[in-house]
């Protein structure tokens, strides 16, 4: 019989739909609500590393110049024309009244606190420092200025304030402008929602919105601005979130230091703390109204309403801003009136000028030997380094008024380091110098050319018993043989020879062929060891050439080797890094100077004195063109094969500073070193320096009278006779006849003492 029973139909899976529905909503739920409580933290305290400059002292007696300290002041943002208010500055010639700010010195470890205070000048020199009552002042500290940050690769910045640290009128006015109803919704508005969509429709365009200051946040930290029913869903949900997990307060201080409110080149300015440093380059709780009613109207558009490319559209939403202020009683109509009237007093139209990219490279390299990326990009670290920002303007002035007359392909780079302790205390990388590229201060790696040539007769006269600034050399052609049997026959840029001269009047004037003579006497590994025991690190090939500069080495490089010769052979690594402090300024690391003899005074003395005489009588005379004849420096000149690269490298007694000049694609540039370099740094050192060589004599060195053509003793008033030291027992003994009775031609050196 046939089976006519009809098999009973599954029953539809809606309830398996449902629970994976379930399932898989929870578990989104789940997954946003892991993300709001843990991001949102970790992203708040997630802050790049900050570089300081060295903090300014004064003193009395101090060496500066009052326009140094009245840039000084400019670059940190003081007000000018008032001095009532911590921040400003008033100035009359020569005298200034200062209120300075307090700050977290990391050197006391304690608050400095604001101090008002007058300070005037003479002569390049602090003569007065006294507090506003009269009392005399043993010094006041400025604040360091920023000169940059390490981002992360999102490039964005800001920095942290809580709550309790942002002005009140910013908080009434933020919540006035943005939503109102923010401490009674619960991160949705279904009000401002329904009148923003009125709005909207009625103007048949966008706007008005609707979002709270929750829905703001949750976009601006997790979200992209694109609009669509699904984004707007999740904001939703996330903001009901942020609103379950944090307090009002917590995200309120959330929203102030992540809104977006500009842009700087690749870099965005997050919060009203960087903001307010960014516009008008001053903290956040020394803004005006004005200022503040500016900020949070870019909020509807920090491009549209950006104040330096749109100052009138920027005006315009900051006067909306204040009369909403004043129709809730916040101001009064006539502060209104006079702060609509008022410029947007922006700090500067450059949005630049405080960046100092070649001295970050720098800075970034040495940290990187010691700190992740990680660390260096979200732990808020302080690096306060040795920066002086009064001297790298000095150094970017110097390095662009020479090449205004030059043409675009020419290039230059300048390093500058104190000579007491090692500091690099400036750093010019390109005559583009305030965006970062090629840094030629540290990666151009060129021919030194005659910088070399100090460190062959310093590695003769280590030979005393052979050699003395009094010995003879011939100046005449030279041959070297290669091992691959090639003839070297250097010949004197001049295309001279000179016979027989005095060493230290061949190190005066440079001659090549003495100095490939002498070096070969001397011995090729003998000074490519001193080389290295002042501060080389790279190899250098023992070839004849190298007497003669067929070294490659970067301007940095060669600021590390002249360092510990201008210290009188006192060796310290190049430093540019000082301190690390954390975010709440707690010390993380020390970098103290390191020094180490290794080149004896009495040697070091007698080099002095030979690059001494470059500059008064040598290939680098024109040095003095530009300084007056009292102020003693000493230096040298650098060419290279085909006039391809300038140098030159010199010191006084505060500050080192080494100059190239050249093209990057290597082509002849045109320019020896007294022509190009030398230029330059007479110029910087004019401008920079206020402190003459220190030109002592250590104990161990005697003078004597010599004659200058045959190197034997002569007397004070004989003709053609020189005033030159020796190493204690290497005077000549033999004294040359002397019948004529004439003033000596270099009375200037006895002088020095």
């Amino acid at each position: 019989m046939a089976n006519n029973k009809k098999k009973t139909a599954a029953p539809f899976p809606w309830l398996k739909m449902c629970l994976a529905l379930t399932v898989l909503v929870f578990g989104c739920l789940i997954y946003l609500d892991a993300k709001v409580r843990y991001s949102l933290y970790e992203r708040q305290w997630q802050l790049p590393a900050r570089v300081y400059a060295r903090s300014l002292v004064l003193s009395p007696q101090k060496k500066l110049a009052a326009d140094d300290l009245y840039q000084e002041l400019k670059q940190l943002g003081y007000q000018q024309g008032s001095d009532r208010q911590p921040g400003s500055v008033r100035r009359q010639g020569n005298q200034f009244w200062i209120y300075s700010r307090g700050f977290q010195s990391i050197d006391n470890k304690a608050a400095v606190k604001p101090v008002r205070f007058t300070i005037s000048f003479n002569n390049n020199t602090v003569v007065q420092l006294e507090s506003i009552t009269g009392t005399p002042l043993n010094h006041v500290q400025l604040e360091p200025i920023e000169i940059g940050s390490i981002y992360s690769r999102h490039r964005e910045d800001r920095l942290l304030v809580k709550l309790e640290q942002v002005p009140q009128s910013l908080q009434d006015i933020l919540l006035l402008i943005e939503d109102r109803n923010f401490y009674q919704h619960v991160g949705l508005s279904p009000r401002s929602i329904a009148r923003a969509m009125m709005a909207n429709w009625q103007a048949g365009r966008t706007v008005q919105g609707g979002s709270t200051i929750t829905q703001q946040l949750v976009k601006n930290v997790f979200l992209s601005s694109d609009r669509n029913l699904w984004r707007k869903g999740i904001e939703a949900i996330m903001s009901l979130l942020v609103e379950l997990n944090f307090s009002k307060q917590e995200i309120l201080q959330s929203y102030l230091n992540e809104v977006y409110l500009g842009q700087e080149g690749p870099r965005a300015i997050h919060g009203f703390a960087l903001a307010s440093r960014h516009y008008f380059n001053r903290p956040l709780e020394q803004l005006d109204a004005s200022q503040i009613a500016l900020l949070v109207g870019m909020i509807k558009g920090p491009s549209f309403y950006d104040p330096w490319r749109h100052p009138q559209r920027a005006i315009e939403r900051r006067n909306v801003v204040l009369r909403v202020m004043a129709e809730h009683q916040l101001i009064s109509p006539q502060q209104q009136q006079q702060l609509q009237r008022q410029p947007l007093k922006l700090a500067k139209a450059n949005a630049v000028a405080n960046v100092y990219p070649a001295y970050l490279d720098l800075v970034r390299r040495q940290l990187r030997r010691d700190y992740s990326a990680q660390s260096l990009q979200t732990e808020g670290m302080k690096i306060f380094t040795a920066f002086d920002p009064i001297v790298q303007r000095h150094a970017e002035q110097s390095l662009a008024a020479i090449l205004k007359d030059k043409t675009k392909e020419q290039q230059g780079a300048i390093v500058v380091t104190d000579v007491n302790n090692g500091d690099v205390v400036a750093v010019v990388g390109g005559r583009q110098m305030r965006y970062a590229g090629f840094n030629r201060a540290l990666d151009a790696v060129r021919p030194i050319g005659s910088l070399i040539k100090p460190v062959v007769y310093l590695s003769a006269l280590q030979q005393s018993q052979r050699f003395t600034l009094a010995s003879t050399i011939s100046d005449g052609p030279v041959e070297v043989a290669g091992q691959d049997g090639s003839i070297w026959r250097p010949r004197n840029f001049d295309r001279t020879s000179h016979g027989k001269v005095l060493l230290h009047r061949a190190l005066a004037n440079s001659y090549n062929q003495a100095t490939a003579r002498l070096g070969m006497q001397v011995g090729l590994s003998n000074v490519v060891d001193v080389v290295q025991r002042l501060g080389v690190t790279r190899p250098v090939a023992e070839l004849p050439s190298m007497l003669l500069g067929a070294v490659a080495l970067s301007p940095l490089e060669v600021a590390g080797m002249y360092q510990a010769i201008a210290s009188a052979g006192v060796y310290s690594p190049l430093r540019s890094i000082v301190d690390i402090a954390d975010n709440n300024a707690q010390p993380l690391a020390r970098y103290p100077v390191v020094q180490k003899q290794v080149i004896a005074k009495p040697l070091m003395h007698l080099l002095h004195y030979a690059m001494v005489e470059v500059v008064e009588e040598g290939t680098g005379k024109a040095v003095r063109q530009r300084l007056p004849e009292s102020f003693l420096v000493a230096g040298k000149t650098g060419t290279t094969n085909d006039l391809r690269d300038s140098w030159f490298a010199g010191f006084a007694g505060d500050y080192l500073a080494v100059v190239w000049m050249g093209r990057d694609d290597n082509k002849s540039a045109g320019l020896t070193g007294s022509v190009g370099a030398l230029k330059v740094w007479r110029e910087f050192i004019a401008r920079a320096s206020h402190q003459p060589m220190d030109f002592s004599v250590p104990s161990g060195i005697d003078y004597r009278w010599v004659n200058e053509s045959t190197g034997l003793l002569s007397r004070e008033m004989c003709e053609g006779s020189r005033y030159i030291p020796f190493l204690r027992g290497t005077a000549p003994t033999a004294r040359d006849s002397c019948s004529t009775t004439l003033p000596g031609v270099l009375q200037w050196f006895k002088n020095l003492f």
